[in-house]
């Protein structure tokens, strides 16, 4: 596959393609400004379809600094468009790439955390933090995993520079999207996912080429608070009806907890009108 000629050094990067149920780009424009705002010289990427370029406004394109049409849409037909992930080493427009899920904001500067990523070429973010910031232990969410002895890899955030290392995983993780079904029925334990998710599919590439290849386990601080309910011992899947957050941007504080790792808010109705303006009128 032919590779997006590199134009910056570094940046961050996600894909954006809009569903009938969600407004990724919306969710992409607002993880753009978190991330001007907390890291001013920041360039930001974001990967969509031609039917979500269509919907791409000025507004947006003061803050993205590169819109790159997917022109080989494997997720044309899906609802949960994740078949396209492995391509973002062949769309970024970065020699080094934080690739993130849209649905993640930051509330301070990770800019050193690029120093401690450069110490491999690929690095996939493990483990994850509660609303308290203390590491998750919650397994809900990785009986997979453990059935199958796969690394506890988080693809909500990663890393990835442009080497012969990276060519290899990227290779890989293609491969595995594309022979789901067979792996789901015949390698995996106890698998009933009817589609690949990025976790699965990354954890099982990390695996296959040597996990201490494409993670950083010392660096116990590469990492994101999940508000998944399970993972903060609550009974709602809907958070933000369940419990008080305060925006003082770019700072958040859920349950009066100033939240200082980059937040994986998954809830997608967190991203109000009044969110996104006050975004706007912070960065503007």
């Amino acid at each position: 596959m032919r590779i997006t000629p590199h134009q910056a050094q570094q940046g961050f990067m996600t894909i954006a393609q809009n569903t009938a149920d969600v407004d990724y780009l919306r969710l992409a424009y607002v993880q753009a400004m978190s991330i001007k705002l907390t890291m001013p010289n920041s360039l930001y990427a974001v990967a969509v379809d031609k039917n979500t370029f269509a919907q791409v406004t000025e507004q947006h394109r003061k803050v993205f600094d590169y819109v790159i049409i997917i022109e080989n849409d494997l997720a044309e037909n899906e609802t949960w468009k994740l078949s396209n992930e492995w391509q973002v080493f062949y769309l970024t427009p970065f020699k080094e790439t934080i690739k993130l899920e849209s649905d993640i904001v930051f509330t301070r500067s990770i800019t050193h955390w690029w120093t401690t990523f450069r110490l491999k070429n690929v690095v996939l973010s493990t483990g994850c933090r509660d609303y308290k910031q203390e590491l998750s232990t919650s397994r809900e969410y990785r009986k997979l995993f453990d059935d199958n002895d796969l690394p506890d890899i988080y693809n909500g955030l990663m890393y990835f520079r442009y080497t012969r290392e990276a060519v290899q995983f990227f290779t890989l993780a293609e491969q595995i999207f594309k022979n789901w079904e067979h792996l789901r029925d015949n390698v995996l334990l106890n698998c009933r996912d009817d589609y690949p998710t990025t976790d699965v599919v990354y954890a099982l590439t990390a695996k296959l080429l040597g996990v201490e290849d494409y993670t950083l386990p010392a660096a116990d601080f590469i990492n994101f608070v999940h508000m998944k309910s399970a993972i903060n011992k609550w009974t709602s899947t809907a958070w933000n009806e369940l419990v008080m957050y305060e925006t003082d941007l770019p700072m958040i504080r859920i349950a009066n907890t100033n939240q200082y790792h980059p937040i994986h808010y998954h809830e997608k109705t967190w991203v109000t009108d009044a969110l996104v303006k006050e975004y706007e009128d912070e960065f503007n």
